[in-house]
């Protein structure tokens, strides 16, 4: 009697068959490394923005405020609330010592607002990347599986065609093995749509407390006081 396994469709399988598995192993690997990574990112970000967020508002001055910031992270990139405060802080700074140019056409809530702007989406930007690689992974490899079945299924049936031998337990082998790929192409993208769905809600979740943040940041830049929604 023939073994069949995973094992049985290496060893037997041509360089398409390997060259898929293989292509699929890296796919998973990939897929779970994005998403540990992410998931550490989000829980370091959720951590400092409920800590670093307060002692910023109650801070003395804006200047001790960015201090604060920078003392829970002070890495522009991995901290958005410092990286937003000192591209408003400089915005403001900039608007009021320059002499006319083009941009002093815009007052200063505006010049303020699009510089935040700028700087909110450089760190969404950040926090997205990663996931087209999940929804590429997620989309594709049940596709790169059924490839494989397909492949390993013709030359199953070509084998059997040569060798004349057609019945049930000689078929089951050879096509249940073929099915293995289908499995592992499903095992592949699961992990990587639920990844992705998870982290894009995660980072919706961040984005919109930035925003806040921003929106008291603009309101404080420009006036000289929060608003009244900021205040805890």
């Amino acid at each position: 009697m023939e073994s069949y396994g995973i094992a049985h469709v290496w060893t037997e399988g041509d360089f398409v068959i390997r060259g898929l598995a293989i292509a699929l192993f890296t796919m998973s690997v990939l897929s779970w490394s994005v998403i540990v990574v992410k998931a550490m990112n989000l829980m370091r970000l959720k951590r400092l923005m409920t800590s670093a967020e307060r002692a910023f508002w109650f801070a003395d001055d804006l200047a001790a405020g960015i201090d604060r910031l920078a003392d829970a992270s002070p890495s522009l990139t991995d901290n958005p609330l410092l990286a937003l405060a000192v591209s408003g802080r400089l915005a403001a700074e900039h608007h009021e010592r320059t002499q006319p140019h083009l941009h002093d056409r815009l007052d200063v809530s505006n010049w303020i607002a699009r510089n935040l702007r700028d700087t909110m989406d450089d760190c969404v930007g950040r926090m997205q990347s990663g996931l087209a690689i999940l929804a590429s992974i997620g989309s594709t490899s049940p596709f790169v599986g059924l490839f494989g079945t397909v492949w390993g299924i013709y030359h199953a049936l070509l084998s059997m065609g040569a060798t004349g031998e057609a019945s049930i337990d000689k078929v089951a082998g050879p096509v249940g093995e073929a099915l293995i790929m289908t499995a592992f192409g499903l095992f592949v993208a699961i992990p990587a749509v639920i990844g992705y769905n998870a982290i894009s809600r995660a980072n919706g979740t961040v984005v919109r407390r930035l925003n806040r943040f921003v929106h008291g940041l603009h309101a404080f830049l420009v006036t000289g006081a929060r608003l009244a929604s900021d205040r805890r």
